[in-house]
């Protein structure tokens, strides 16, 4: 038959037919396959996330900034706010939980949901972050780029029949294609997902983190071409004095980053406990903040680096094209204003901001060490980027992924043996001053505890195991059913379920549910005994345990003491199980 002109294609029949297709290859093939299209998908719209963003950002900062200093200051104000405003609309009707970084919640989409993300939350990061980015604030863009990559080949692969629960490869395959594109660095790329996401350096799925990161690379390659983030001129001679002071810059490049991250989490906590204002709302208070920072550093120093990215502004410095005391007062207000953005609900990373702010910190201690020691171009080249790589991985906790990416998006290779010297400074500072890292401290701080179970890889072994190996140990228990311990548990916990101490050393369970009805009319609900087990017994002896559950929830108590050691919840023993389908 042939098709007549203008008659439209049927696309659903070309999919059904690609996907039986698939169906049929051998498993390597059709695995292979697979991750070069979630890599491909995920790195294309990486590169279009990253040019919306650009576009943005161009035709209204960098535009303004060629003006008057009275139009740069009306203009930027108005965009700033109506950007802000949008941002905050966007996220407090659709996705709630999606402002920040994004990271976070792609590990706990990782450990907790085992790999299922939701279309409409990547699709708000979308436009929330190109809005809250390119609108001025002071965010970066890889922690929507890995959240929007991972959750875009998620849902990609329940197209091809993957179950919900089963996308743990599909989402670090969708992300470090997304953070390859994102930074042309797809060395960095494998490093991150293996240190931060996966947290196994030795995971199975090496080989197709490897391989996206490659498919992210050549489509960036492919869109916009080869070039580095940064063009840097050659460094090519490097005096020996140098190594003298690049232990202190990245000392006080660590510690600026650990001002950072102490700053943020405080911020983020003050607001969420005493700021009662709407939640679309906080977005235009921090905006104006930041607008308030960046027209004064504007004013000050004639750059636009507070505001977004500020990439043009640490390009410059790192091709020795910038005066050094403006490189200080840039690295303050960049401090203050991601700050800011992140507390009040900002859509945006922190690699890009701490990579401005390590930079500049870099830049501004070697115009400092110029006034009396003879240092060389190279030299001041070499300190920002030391600078960068220390304040990053101070805060990410992640050493190998702040050296490549440092050194693949600058493409310098004589760096290298500086930034290594600054790497190990930074650990040491790093696990000196906080217990986690800042995605883990902000999960943390939001109630989340990631469990991270690797259950052995057969059913027989799984079953096996104590139920202490798959519970939760820090369980939030109810202590009485006061209003403000009741109100302070739900605003501090996401969970639904919670123990509860009654009469006689019982233990009960009280729902989220039943605690905001206590909160709303005052009444005390009945509350059920709740089902129990010991830390020794098998998992697979406590699977009817959770049909007697009304709520699919067990308590694990102590043999002797009958003090509660932990909890698990039926969503825990499917997920556990679910892991080791792959």
């Amino acid at each position: 038959m042939i098709k007549q002109e203008g008659q439209p294609v049927n696309t659903d029949g070309f999919l059904a037919t690609f996907l039986e297709r698939l169906k049929d290859l051998p498993d390597n093939s059709r695995v292979l396959l697979q991750t070069v299209l979630y890599g491909a998908v995920a790195g294309a719209v990486s590169v279009f996330f990253m040019m919306c963003i650009n576009f943005l950002f161009t035709n209204t900062f960098i535009a303004f900034a060629t003006r008057s200093l009275g139009f740069f200051l009306t203009a930027s104000f108005m965009v700033v706010m109506g950007s802000s405003l949008l941002v905050g609309i966007l996220i407090s009707r659709y996705a709630p939980d999606e402002a920040g970084s994004g990271i976070p919640q792609l590990k706990a989409a990782y450990w907790k949901e085992v790999g299922y993300v939701p279309w409409l939350p990547v699709l708000v990061k979308f436009i929330a972050g190109v809005l809250s980015i390119g609108g001025g604030a002071s965010l970066g863009r890889e922690g929507p780029t890995i959240y929007i990559g991972g959750g875009i080949a998620s849902n990609v692969s329940g197209y091809f029949g993957t179950p919900a629960r089963q996308r743990r490869s599909a989402i670090i395959v969708g992300a470090s294609a997304g953070i390859a594109a994102a930074f042309n660095a797809p060395l960095a790329a494998i490093a991150f997902i293996l240190e931060e996401i996966v947290g196994d350096i030795n995971s199975r799925f090496v080989g197709r983190i490897v391989l996206s990161s490659v498919v992210g690379a050549f489509v960036v390659f492919a869109i916009i071409g080869e070039q580095p983030a940064f063009r840097l001129p050659i460094v090519d001679y490097i005096s020996p004095l140098h190594y003298l002071i690049v232990p202190i810059v990245a000392i006080i490049a660590s510690l600026v980053g650990v001002v950072f991250q102490h700053s943020t989490l405080f911020m983020r906590a003050q607001v969420k406990r005493h700021y009662t204002m709407p939640q679309w709302l906080k977005p235009c208070c921090g905006g104006l903040i930041v607008w308030i920072i960046g027209a004064a550093c504007f004013y000050t120093t004639g750059k636009v680096g507070v505001f977004g990215l500020g990439y043009e502004d640490l390009s410059n410095a790192l091709a020795n094209n910038f005066i050094w005391w403006a490189a200080g007062v840039l690295m303050i207000a960049k401090v203050a204003a991601t700050v800011i953005s992140l507390a009040f609900g900002g859509c945006g990373g922190v690699f890009s901001p701490l990579l401005f702010i390590g930079g500049m910190c870099g830049y501004f201690l070697g115009g400092i060490a110029d006034l009396w020691i003879p240092l060389t171009p190279s030299d001041r080249i070499l300190l920002s980027a030391v600078g960068m790589s220390t304040c990053l991985g101070v805060v990410v906790r992640e050493p190998l992924t702040s050296l490549l990416i440092v050194f693949e998006m600058t493409h310098q290779f004589s760096l290298v043996p500086a930034l290594m010297v600054g790497t190990i400074i930074s650990v040491i500072i790093s696990h000196a001053a906080a217990k986690a890292n800042f995605y883990d401290s902000v999960l943390i701080q939001d109630g989340h505890e990631l469990i991270k179970i690797r259950p052995p890889l057969d059913i027989m072994s799984w079953q096996n195991l104590p139920v202490s190996s798959i519970a939760n140990p820090n369980t939030v228990t109810v202590k009485d059913l006061k209003v403000e311990t009741l109100r302070q548990t739900i605003e501090s916990h996401p969970y639904n379920c919670f123990p509860i101490l009654l009469g006689d050393n019982g233990i009960g369970l009280i729902t989220r549910d039943q605690i905001l009805s206590i909160l709303d009319q005052g009444k005390i609900p009945n509350i059920q005994t709740a089902i129990t087990c010991y830390p020794d017994q098998a998992v697979r002896d406590v699977g009817n345990a959770f049909i007697e559950s009304p709520h699919g929830c067990i308590i694990v108590v102590e043999r002797k003491t009958n003090k509660i050691a932990g909890i698990i919840t039926l969503h825990d023993l499917l997920r556990a199980q679910a892991s080791i389908m792959g």
